[in-house]
C-alpha cells in the first residue's frame, strides 16, 4: 500500500530568493480611458503612508502563483488524506461554508465600520451566540476569544473576579485532572492560580471521592474535559461538580471533546457554570498551521456580567456591540473575534440543523469504536477501560517490546498517504496513539487506517520496516526544531 502514495516534492526555494529587482506582480491600471474615470489610483494612498522601499520579495504574479501552487502539493492537509490527529477534531469543512465566509461582503466588511451598516452581519452572531448557549446549557456567550485556550484563559478570569467580588480572595487553587489538556495548568497559573492535580483511578476517570478530598476552603473551581483525553465520558462528573459545588468552586468545561456530545448532553446540565467551546473543530473549519481559531466561552446566569467583551446584543430589532457588561473581565481580542470562523460555524449549523448535529456525535463515536475494534489489540491494546466505549476518540499503546514505539509508527503511516494520530499524549498512557477520526471519514477509509497500522506493527515485529518515512516530501525531521519560533520565523 505505501508504493501508492508518493508526495510531490520540488526543490524550491525561498521566495525571497527568487527576487529579481524591479521585477512586479502588479501595475496599476494605466489606460488614459481607466485614468480619467477613476484617477490615480496611487494618489488615494495618503503621501504619509507611502514607503520607497518595503523591502518585500520582487517577483511576477505568474512566479508567486508557481511557487505557492508547487509548496501547496508538498504539503498535507485533510483535503488530502485521512487526518485523525486525536484531541484536535479534524473534520472536513463543507465547501459552501468557505464560499460564503470568502464572500465580497465578508471579505469588505470593516470592524469599524458603524453598526447601522452591518446588521446582517451581527444578526448572524447574535444568532449564533444564541445557539452554542441552548447547544452547551449555559445563560450566555461572547464569540470575541480567539482560540480554545483563550477561552479557558477567559473562563479562570472570571472565575477570579467573581471569587474576589465575593470577597473571598483566598480561594486560589483550581483542581485540573492528570489526564487533562497541557493548555489547563497553563491557563490556571496564568491567571495567578495554585494547580492542584487530581489523580484519576486505574481505568482512567476521575471519580468523585478523590475531588471531594482535594477541595476545601482554598479551592476556587475545577477544569475538567469530559470526555476525557482518553476517549471516556466521566461517568462521576455530576458527582464531581456537586463535590466542587459544595466547597464553594465553580465547574469549568474544556470543549475540546464536544464533538462527542454534540446535540446529545449538555455542560450546563452537568453542573458546569463555564464552558468553552472550539468552534473550529467542533464545527469544523481544521484549525493545522496554528489557526485562526474562534473559542467563544459561555457562562450560566449568575456569570453573565463576568464575559469578555464585546457581546453581540439585540434591542428593539437592532443588533450592536455590547461593551458595557458591569463586571466584565474586559476585551481579549479586537472586536468580535475571528468573525470568518464564526460565520462557517453558523453556517455548518445551519446547514445540519439539530437533528444533524446530533448526527455528528453519533457518527464520531460510531467512527472511534469502529477503527479502534479493527485495530490488532495483540500489537496496540487499549491504555485504559479496555471493557468500556470510547467517545470521540481511542488512546492505545504501542506494545512496548517494539523498538521506535509509537514515534516510529507515526512516521511510518506518513508512507501510507495518510496524517499520524497524536503520540506521546495524554501523560498517563506509555508510548501512546490518540486516534480521532472524526465523522467525516468513510467506512472504506477507516479500514484502510487500520490495516495499515496493523500492518506498520507487523513490520516492526518482523524487523522489515526500515527507515520511516520514504515516501514524503520531507523525511523525518527534527520535531523541536521543527515547531520553535525562530525556526519558523521568516527572515529577510
Amino acid at each position: 500500500m505505501p508504493d501508492r502514495f508518493r508526495q510531490a516534492r520540488w526543490d524550491e526555494p525561498l521566495i525571497k530568493d527568487l527576487s529579481r529587482p524591479g521585477r512586479v506582480g502588479m501595475l496599476a491600471p494605466s489606460d488614459p480611458d481607466v485614468m480619467a474615470e477613476f484617477a490615480d489610483p496611487m494618489a488615494l494612498v495618503p503621501a504619509s503612508m507611502r514607503r520607497a522601499s518595503v523591502r518585500l520579495p520582487e517577483l511576477s504574479e505568474l512566479q508567486v502563483l508557481r511557487h505557492f501552487n508547487r509548496l501547496s502539493q508538498m504539503n498535507f492537509s485533510v483535503e488530502l488524506g485521512m487526518y485523525p490527529l486525536g484531541s484536535c477534531t479534524m473534520k472536513y469543512n463543507p465547501k459552501v461554508s468557505e464560499m460564503i465566509a470568502g464572500s465580497d461582503t465578508m471579505k469588505n466588511a470593516h470592524p469599524l465600520q458603524p453598526a447601522e451598516t452591518v446588521q446582517g452581519i451581527l444578526s448572524i452572531f447574535y444568532e449564533l451566540e444564541r445557539a452554542l448557549s441552548e447547544i452547551a446549557g449555559m445563560s450566555r456567550f461572547s464569540l470575541s476569544t480567539a482560540a480554545g485556550a483563550q477561552g479557558e484563559l477567559a473562563g479562570v478570569l472570571i472565575m477570579r473576579k467573581f471569587l474576589r467580588d465575593q470577597g473571598r480572595p483566598e480561594k486560589d487553587e483550581i483542581l485540573v485532572p492528570d489526564s487533562a489538556h497541557g493548555t489547563n495548568p497553563a491557563s490556571a497559573a496564568m491567571a495567578g492560580f495554585k494547580v492542584v492535580k487530581v489523580q484519576s483511578d486505574a481505568s482512567g476517570l476521575v471519580r468523585a471521592r478523590a475531588v471531594s478530598e482535594l477541595a476545601g476552603p482554598k479551592t476556587a473551581g475545577m477544569m475538567f474535559t469530559v470526555p476525557n483525553t482518553l476517549g471516556l465520558f466521566e461517568s462521576e462528573v455530576v458527582e464531581v461538580s456537586k463535590a466542587v459545588h459544595d466547597a464553594g468552586g465553580l465547574m469549568y468545561y474544556d470543549g475540546a471533546n464536544m464533538n462527542a456530545l454534540l446535540g446529545r448532553a449538555r455542560p450546563g446540565d452537568m453542573g458546569f457554570d463555564i464552558v468553552h467551546l472550539n468552534l473550529h473543530k467542533t464545527f469544523a473549519t481544521p484549525h493545522g498551521g496554528g489557526g485562526p481559531g474562534a473559542g467563544p466561552v459561555g457562562v450560566s446566569k449568575e456569570l453573565a456580567d463576568y464575559l469578555p467583551v464585546p457581546v453581540v446584543s439585540s434591542e428593539g430589532g437592532k443588533y450592536s456591540l455590547d461593551y458595557g457588561l458591569k463586571n466584565t473581565i474586559g476585551p481579549l481580542k479586537g472586536f468580535v473575534g475571528n468573525s470568518a470562523i464564526l460565520l462557517r460555524a453558523y453556517v455548518y449549523m445551519r446547514l445540519l440543523g439539530a437533528s444533524g448535529l446530533s448526527n455528528v456525535s453519533s457518527l464520531a463515536v460510531l467512527a472511534a469504536n469502529y477503527l479502534w475494534k479493527s485495530l490488532d489489540p495483540a500489537a496496540f491494546p487499549a491504555s485504559h477501560a479496555p471493557n468500556l466505549r470510547r467517545k470521540h476518540e481511542a488512546v492505545v499503546s504501542v506494545k512496548s517490546d517494539l523498538p521506535g514505539g509509537a514515534m516510529t509508527v507515526a512516521k511510518a503511516i506518513l508512507d501510507y498517504g495518510m496524517h499520524s494520530p497524536t503520540v506521546y499524549f495524554p501523560l498517563i498512557v506509555s508510548e501512546a496513539l490518540m486516534i480521532e477520526p472524526t465523522e467525516s471519514e468513510p467506512l472504506e477509509m477507516l479500514d484502510e487506517y487500520a490495516s495499515a497500522l496493523n500492518e506498520i506493527y507487523d513490520s516492526m515485529k518482523a524487523g522489515t520496516l526500515g527507515p520511516v518515512p520514504k515516501n514524503t516530501s520531507i523525511g523525518k525531521i527534527d520535531e523541536v526544531k521543527a515547531s520553535h519560533p525562530m525556526t519558523l520565523k521568516v527572515h529577510w
